[in-house]
């Protein structure tokens, strides 16, 4: 039996990239474009990458849906948006207490990221008062960073976040610019640009990422994962859709397993040293084959996303532990 043709040397491609070189986009093309034979070699040459910046381990995060449902933003992906018929828990922002109760079993868990989210297009002003209140509690009582996602921010709100304590800031592009309008009309590319500059300019860390699986072509993701060098971001969250009933892509299909990790190989070749996280669709698209998303990818959400349950903070652990993985306690952080 002969060998199969190995089309391209990965590991050649990522020594490049850790000499400085950054891969052209039609190299990060060829990436999502290669076939089954190639796969194990793609995520060995990208966990080379992984394991230079961040050896063998992997940060946990834990979010908190802390006001879910109600959004007036009719992004077609998601089931909190104004134009989803299906049923998902709705409720004000949490009190204080709660905001905190969520920080204590973060904190229990061993995450070294408390991440609060809310529904809406921006924040209200007395959404930001307590979320401000909150976060400097939590900070004065737990060594946990703190991200916050709460929309659209204008440059006071932003330096307000700031000022309270919050380390990092998500706001998700999503998808290409091109893609964009196919997933949402009430808001723009633009303005999520201008949210994520504004960010930075405060000071904050910014986490920004996408969604996959939504009908974007292989060059949209691409142009994502480029579009992240642009705004500049310090964490990459990557989410694969799992289709909600009622939503817009209720009926789309999953993106198979293979897909996902020629993605997240693709983005770890594009941004070598930033923080990329397997979010959202985890369990759903990898399935037993969840744990080579850690080889290009060096952080995960763990206890389950906005409105859908994960395999649990247990199984995540014993996941971890199995395949030779350390989880970054908040002294190494």
């Amino acid at each position: 039996m002969t060998l199969p043709d190995i089309k391209n040397d990965w590991v050649a491609l990522s020594r490049r990239v850790l000499g400085g070189e950054g891969i052209r986009r039609d190299e990060a093309l060829g990436i999502l474009k290669s076939g089954e034979n190639e796969l194990l070699g793609l995520l060995h040459a990208a966990f080379l990458l992984r394991q230079h910046y961040f050896d063998r381990k992997v940060s946990l995060h834990v979010i908190l849906n802390a006001k879910s449902g109600g959004c007036s933003e009719d992004c077609s992906y998601c089931s909190q948006s104004s134009a989803s018929t299906g049923v998902v828990p709705c409720y004000p922002l949490q009190s204080e207490e709660e905001l905190l109760q969520g920080a204590k079993q973060a904190q229990e868990m061993g995450a070294i990221r408390y991440c609060i989210v809310t529904s809406g297009r921006s924040p209200a002003r007395e959404d930001l008062d307590r979320i401000t209140s909150a976060v400097r509690r939590i900070k004065s009582k737990y060594p946990l960073s703190i991200c916050v996602s709460l929309g659209i921010l204008n440059d006071e709100q932003a330096a307000e976040l700031k000022a309270a304590g919050v380390d990092r800031y998500n706001h998700n592009l999503e998808s290409s610019e091109r893609f964009f309008p196919s997933i949402c009309t009430t808001h723009s590319y633009a303005e999520r640009k201008a949210t994520a500059a504004r960010v930075k300019l405060a000071g904050m860390e910014l986490c920004s990422g996408g969604l996959m699986g939504m009908g974007e072509t292989l060059e949209d993701r691409v142009d994502l994962a480029l579009a992240m060098r642009d705004v500049k971001a310090d964490s990459i969250p990557l989410n694969f859709l799992d289709p909600r009933p009622g939503t817009g892509l209720s009926n789309r299909p999953r993106i198979p397993a293979g897909d996902v990790l020629r993605t997240l190989a693709m983005f770890r070749f594009v941004h070598p040293d930033r923080e990329i996280r397997i979010a959202g669709g985890r369990e759903a698209c990898l399935g037993p084959l969840q744990v080579l998303a850690l080889y290009p990818a060096n952080s995960m959400f763990t206890s389950g996303y906005l409105t859908t349950p994960g395999q649990g903070y247990q199984a995540d652990r014993r996941m971890l532990e199995m395949a030779g993985f350390k989880v970054v306690e908040i002294t190494d952080a």
